[in-house]
């Protein structure tokens, strides 16, 4: 489920970028964020293959990492107007970005306990 979950991240913020002004100044910025969305999902697929838990551990790391990048991308990018779709989305993918910092820090508390009781 957390899968579909950030592989449907990675596809909204394309779908975003692709509803954004392209502008010299944000061509950096709109790169860094597509790489990073990208990133949580294909390393998230990675830890699900795993080839243990310290493997599985700095692949959660890598998902929790790139989803602030990511976030911090979202944050700087400008060029959508309060109240359009664009601006909508780029909150809407902003709340997604934080649940998925949320969700893998709680992944990696709970893989740091049952690896501190073995």
């Amino acid at each position: 489920m957390l899968e579909e979950r950030t592989e449907a991240f990675a596809g909204s913020v394309r779908t975003f970028l692709k509803m954004i002004p392209k502008t010299v100044e944000q061509e950096d910025d709109m790169a860094q964020l597509r790489r990073a969305a990208g990133s949580v999902a294909a390393n998230y697929i990675e830890a699900n293959e795993a080839l243990g838990k310290p493997d599985f551990c700095m692949r959660i790391r890598i998902c929790l990492k790139e989803s602030k990048e990511a976030r911090l991308w979202l944050r700087l990018l400008d060029g959508c107007r309060p109240g359009t779709p664009q601006e909508e989305l780029r909150q809407s993918l902003i709340n997604e970005s934080h649940e998925l910092v949320r969700i893998f820090g709680a992944i990696l508390r709970t893989v740091k306990k049952t690896l501190h009781t073995q």
